[in-house]
């Protein structure tokens, strides 16, 4: 249990939500696990639930207070409110900064900066652990140059600028991909981004974990009432999550990319976990896609203490602290949004 943002979340599975009172109490099989006063929340968010009783349910939608039900791996499932008081303002204000491109820019440009900011610390990181087993000074010199682009997206305010200058991020960062990863480098490799089709096994990788992000990221926006797919840097398109990829863009490295190269360096995932199609393709196996996800789903329980809110939470938990920040610079309650800037 993990109170967030006036946002309970309950992450150990098999729990059943009861009332009484004024409070909400957690059970599992009869055993009292919490009991927390419901005055001050906005949200409760239950990973794997049993069951809740209608009496909080109704106690909830009378007083505006959301219920959340996903799975245990964080696919989103239902979400009861009662009537549509606040979520309705809040998305109508999606909708709008999302049709203005000035201030989708101003968004998009924090978005931006948590890509690059983390992107420059994983490098030096590499660095700093790593000094005898990679080039210290390509690192450096990639390093230097995400940090000119910094400088030039905190003072952009055009969308089509703040994209090209990602795109400059994303391709220093690229150079230096395949150097980080430090073991089973015959059949481990990066050259180039390739995503439809994935041509070899890093990519195959790479793949599966920003779909399974963007899942996540996406299910942590819908939890807070926020529409998924209207994006600010990604632009509405029929079918994608646009929003789910504007928040994950600062977190691919720091989660998705970090924890692809652990699996490789750490042998968790090999060479025989691989088929080749007819088209080239490159897909996981059944068996190493289980592998995966297990170890995905464990890295999530691993706890970080967020940058900006200055707490102790999961790995899991960070896309919905995030997506609750994001609700609240929409609300008007912060200044501008504030990204996640790992180090």
């Amino acid at each position: 249990m993990k109170k967030l943002l006036n946002t309970l979340f309950i992450t150990q599975p098999d729990v059943y939500l009861s009332l009484d009172g004024d409070n909400i109490v957690l059970l599992k099989e009869k055993e009292k696990l919490g009991r927390l006063p419901l005055h001050n929340l906005e949200g409760i968010v239950s990973f794997g639930y049993t069951g809740a009783s209608p009496a909080l349910m109704g106690y909830c939608a009378e007083r505006n207070i959301s219920i959340t039900f996903l799975t245990k791996n964080g696919r989103f499932l239902a979400r009861v409110i009662g009537q549509s008081r606040g979520n309705v303002i809040l998305r109508k204000t999606q909708y709008h900064f999302s049709e203005d491109e000035s201030i989708s820019a101003k968004v998009a440009r924090n978005f931006i900066i948590g890509k690059l900011y983390n992107n420059k610390w994983i490098l030096e990181r590499m660095t700093r652990n790593y000094p005898l087993r990679i080039d210290v000074k390509a690192f450096k010199d990639v390093s230097k140059q995400l940090t000119s682009i910094l400088e030039e997206v905190r003072k952009c305010e055009e969308l089509d600028s703040l994209r090209g200058w990602e795109g400059q991020g994303a391709i220093a960062y690229n150079k230096v991909f395949n150097s980080m990863i430090l073991q089973q480098k015959e059949d481990f490799y990066f050259h180039h981004r390739s995503r439809r089709p994935p041509l070899d096994n890093v990519n195959a990788m790479l793949s599966f974990a920003y779909t399974l992000l963007a899942n996540d990221t996406a299910a942590a926006l819908e939890t807070v009432g926020l529409d998924a797919y209207v994006g600010f840097m990604h632009r509405v398109r029929p079918g994608r999550a646009s929003l789910a990829l504007d928040i994950m863009e600062e977190l691919r490295g720091v989660l998705a990319d970090k924890f692809v190269l652990s699996l490789i360096n750490r042998k968790v995932i090999t060479k025989e976990d691989f088929l080749k199609k007819e088209n080239d393709a490159v897909i996981m196996t059944d068996e190493a896609r289980k592998k995966f996800l297990k170890a995905w789903q464990e890295k999530k329980q691993e706890t970080i203490t967020h940058p900006f809110l200055a707490e102790k939470i999961a790995w899991g938990l960070v896309p919905y602290a995030q997506s609750l920040l994001l609700a609240r610079y929409l609300r008007g309650d912060l200044d501008e949004y504030p990204p996640f800037l790992w180090k």
